[in-house]
């Protein structure tokens, strides 16, 4: 069985999908794909730069990717452009991720910040939702990345609202409080998942 796990940036999806396996499930983080496409020698880096321009990369040769985040955030059009080259190729990667982890594991999470959006919930039987108020996304992501304030906000509206995603979960996981609270959720949740 694959789970897709997914909420919105700074919900704490990493960490959920982390207590997951250590408790012996196995998981695939699209943001992981996401970037293992892009890298040198793999064909999507070279149409990006061919499309955005050499400034775009690095002097070793990798994906200058906060440069494109600020430029594809302010484009929609760049931002569709730059999917229609990378959401096949970290979809097929996935699959086969996916194919080796379920022979391995009771049951696999794909981890994915663009679930919904992506159409990647057509490859899982069940979703769950990491959720925590927007504020505390604010403050974790502010903490974490380093960005503005401006740029987290252009990304969150890249995403489903939160009312939209809710609405899609048959697993919701509250991760406001503390580690401990998050801890006994995901326990509950494993039981049932292998119960399925």
């Amino acid at each position: 069985m694959i789970i897709g796990l997914t909420g919105g940036i700074g919900s704490g999806k990493s960490t959920v999908a982390s207590a997951f396996e250590a408790l012996g499930a196995g998981f695939v983080d699209a943001d992981h794909v996401a970037r293992e496409i892009v890298q040198p020698g793999e064909p999507a880096l070279a149409l990006i730069i061919d499309h955005f321009g050499a400034n775009f990369m690095r002097p070793d040769g990798t994906l200058d990717r906060p440069a494109l985040r600020e430029r594809v955030f302010q484009d929609p059009a760049q931002r569709r452009w730059l999917e229609s080259v990378t959401h096949p190729r970290i979809r097929e990667r996935l699959m086969a991720r996916l194919t080796d982890l379920s022979r391995q594991a009771p049951y696999v999470l794909l981890v994915s910040p663009l679930l919904f959006e992506s159409g990647q919930d057509a490859l899982v039987e069940r979703t769950l939702v990491v959720d925590v108020p927007a504020e505390i996304q604010l403050s974790r992501t502010l903490a974490r990345d380093g960005v503005s304030e401006e740029q987290i906000h252009a990304i969150l509206a890249a995403q489903l609202p939160r009312e939209q995603r809710l609405a899609k979960a048959d697993d919701v996981i509250d991760n406001s409080q503390d580690q401990a609270h998050m801890r006994r959720q995901v326990e509950r949740l494993d039981r049932y998942y292998r119960d399925l």
